[in-house]
């Protein structure tokens, strides 16, 4: 097997050899398995590698080449890649983001691997990979949104999880009337904005609305989407987010919660770890689902879902169909979902959850209350040109909200002309 890792503007190769495989399937596959992959992070990948390790294993007669290339980059260079030189396995996202793929006829349809098996053991993620009633790809991993907060804070001034809006709001003024701030964001990249869009507009109006107007079927000066903004106002007239977070990443946002001049973060389980570098154990850092907001809303969640989908040119398919079904397993989506690996949540019903208390947390919710539905995350659900033109709008009104008539005028000039 080879490993390529290419980053942006160069090309950086880097070969290894695999050891020899242990033992080799009983219908051999052969020839050359091309994979090009995002995962370029450590963990990521260190388990991109151990997939195609273990795959190759399996198939000691393929040859698998695995190129890495920085997850920035990828987004620019995929459709220029399937179009050009299409690899035989791709990584993507699921929802919307794969949509342009599909449209263009760049992504293969795979619903014959969604047997009644598969598509029993995926089934909370089904809707998501599915178009026109036929699949596009498989999941490998998703994970929660939700509030990650200072236990040991709340602890302090006597606060609870709050499960209501009101409760949330009267948990801030505690912090704030103590000198805390209620909550820490670095907005410099405003998909931070979307993660609040999405979750009050969820509990304000419910999943399918939201599902409605992320595919423009719903003017942006409605009053329902109005009413979503009245509520996120409350917070920002607080004073419940830290100060100039226009000037931060999130990344940079996290020393605020660290060091306790902020209470909690709405954000991706992706941020435990660096939390816990920063010296948050599990006693001082805890979760809680985003709260209620209209009385008789399902509650439904953020839970963004990466893919693996073939290209319509790839040149092995029987090949990359068999690694779809592998890399979809219980065993192999408990290993790569573990603590120790990606530490996010395995999507095969049949997977046992990491022995991580965020990740128990996280399959709980997600398993057992969110009945309004599992939404993608605002950049994946809107069309790309949508998201971005929204989120900047999000992004300004943290920032400026008396500007929110001119922002939902230019938000509703873009849906006309994007849809």
């Amino acid at each position: 097997m080879r490993t390529l890792m290419t980053a942006p503007l160069s090309a950086l190769a880097l070969s290894t050899m695999i050891a020899a495989p242990l033992a080799a399937s009983d219908d051999p596959l052969t020839g050359t398995l091309r994979i090009a992959s995002d995962m370029s992070n450590p963990a990521p990948r260190a388990v991109m590698e151990g997939m195609a390790a273990r795959f190759s294993e399996m198939h000691p007669d393929l040859e698998i080449e695995v190129e890495i290339i920085d997850r920035e980059a990828y987004k620019t260079q995929i459709r220029n890649f399937l179009q050009a030189d299409p690899p035989d396995v791709a990584n993507w996202y699921a929802g919307n983001r794969m949509a342009p793929y599909v449209n263009a006829g760049l992504f293969e349809d795979i619903s014959d691997l969604w047997d009644d098996e598969i598509s029993a053991e995926l089934a909370s993620t089904k809707g998501a990979m599915t178009l026109d009633g036929k699949q596009w790809g498989v999941p490998y991993t998703y994970y929660q949104w939700g509030v990650y907060y200072r236990k040991d804070l709340y602890d302090q001034y006597g606060l609870s999880e709050a499960t209501d809006w009101d409760s949330f709001k009267s948990n801030c003024q505690t912090l704030l009337d103590n000198g805390i701030k209620c909550f820490t964001i670095g907005s410099a990249a405003p998909w931070t904005t979307a993660g609040w869009f999405d979750y009050i507009n969820m509990r304000t109006n419910g999943y399918d609305f939201h599902m409605a107007l992320a595919n423009g079927e719903i003017p942006w000066t409605d009053d329902r989407v109005r009413a979503t903004f009245a509520n996120w106002r409350e917070l920002i007239d607080m004073g419940a987010y830290v100060d100039d977070h226009l000037g931060y990443s999130w990344q940079q946002a996290l020393p605020f919660m660290t060091q306790g001049k902020a209470a909690a973060i709405l954000i991706g389980n992706f941020a435990v770890a660096p939390l816990r570098d920063g010296g948050l154990d599990d006693s001082k850092l805890d979760f809680h689902q985003f709260p209620a907001i209209t009385e008789g809303v399902e509650m439904a969640e953020d839970a963004p879902t990466d893919t693996f989908h073939i290209p319509s040119g790839a040149k092995n398919k029987d090949a990359a169909r068999a690694f779809l079904r592998f890399v979809v397993s219980a065993d192999n989506q408990t290993l790569i979902n573990g603590a120790d690996q990606l530490g996010q949540l395995p999507i095969n019903s049949g997977s046992a959850v990491g022995e991580d208390k965020f990740l128990i947390k996280g399959f709980e919710m997600l398993s057992e209350n969110s009945p309004g539905g599992v939404a993608q995350f605002w950049d994946r659900d809107a069309p790309a040109e949508m998201a971005k033109i929204s989120m900047d709008g999000f992004q300004r009104f943290m920032d400026q909200p008396d500007q929110l008539d001119r922002i939902l005028d230019q938000l509703e000039r873009a849906r006309e002309r994007i849809y």
